[in-house]
């Protein structure tokens, strides 16, 4: 039977992109017979392709958990703590380059632009500049948005070159990200322990009224240690207010010291506590994208 991936769909997202990295990039385990290459499996929403996981119905899920330019993904932070039982086993970083498309001759038509509510905050100085006035309009996912231009010359969306190519729209202006540099980190995850590796993240929350500085006390711990932290995230438990939960990453193997006491000695110390997982991180530039997924970034 295929190995199955589940990701952020329809067909042409950032996300998918991300998923055929991980399948192309050798870290399936294990890895497919060329003649049973993997199934992907494009769900509506970030949470319901880490559910399909999490029930057991994919391998798989890769999801984007931060972006350069608009920070954390917290639908992604959320669904990872609420299924403890999903493991992080590879991080990668990708360029995200975005497009304008339409079947409009031009930008003077356009009544509405359509696209997930990252791209459309990555692009907002672009259509300040060009289409001030023009609805802006959040859906699910970058390739949803394209699908919704059909028939509607009026309409606009962001969205990758590849979707452009695959719904066969035109593309009327590339690159339009505000930031040069723009990408975006994805996380692929299974309910399999975590393979280990020189990256660690955690989620915890502390004890509310307790002594004062015990979210500070917590963390000199690292600091102490020799341990770099390289990200904290805190979010709402939506159980009561003010009371938060924080997401971590971390330098160094969770299976290793110093790492490995300071997490026990944390554990210990918190009222709630979850290791997502050891892992690498895969970095990649334009170039090496299109190298690994055999077709021109800037053209597909």
């Amino acid at each position: 039977m295929a190995i199955s991936i589940a990701h952020l769909g329809p067909a042409g997202t950032y996300a998918e992109m991300a998923a055929m990295v991980f399948a192309q990039a050798g870290y399936l385990d294990p890895a497919p017979p060329p003649s049973d290459p993997p199934l992907y499996l494009p769900c509506p929403t970030i949470a319901q392709a880490l559910l399909r996981v999490a029930e057991d119905q994919a391998d798989w899920a890769v999801v984007p958990v931060e972006n350069s330019v608009e920070g954390s993904v917290p639908m992604t932070l959320d669904t990872v703590w609420h299924h403890p039982e999903l493991q992080i086993h590879q991080a990668m970083v990708l360029p995200i380059d975005h497009a304008f498309l339409s079947h409009g001759p031009d930008f003077d038509g356009i009544e509405a632009v359509y696209s997930h509510p990252q791209a459309l905050a990555q692009c907002q100085g672009w259509l300040d500049a060009h289409m001030p006035e023009v609805e802006r309009v959040a859906v699910n996912s970058t390739a949803q948005a394209v699908q919704l231009l059909a028939g509607e010359p009026k309409r606009g969306a962001i969205a990758s070159l590849r979707a452009a190519k695959l719904y066969a729209v035109p593309v009327l202006d590339y690159p339009i990200n505000d930031q040069a540099g723009n990408c975006t980190r994805f996380w692929a995850v299974s309910c399999q322990p975590a393979p280990g590796g020189s990256q660690t993240s955690i989620a915890f929350s502390v004890h509310q009224g307790t002594s004062p500085g015990v979210l500070v006390q917590a963390l000199q711990r690292f600091a102490q240690s020799g341990i770099s932290m390289s990200r904290i995230e805190s979010r709402p438990t939506k159980l009561i207010m003010g009371d938060y939960r924080f997401f971590v990453d971390l330098e160094g193997n969770a299976k290793h010291e110093p790492l490995q006491g300071v997490l026990a000695d944390l554990q210990r110390h918190s009222s709630s506590y979850q290791l997502l997982g050891s892992y690498e991180t895969l970095n990649l530039d334009s170039a090496a994208l299109a190298q690994l997924l055999k077709f021109p970034f800037g053209g597909c």
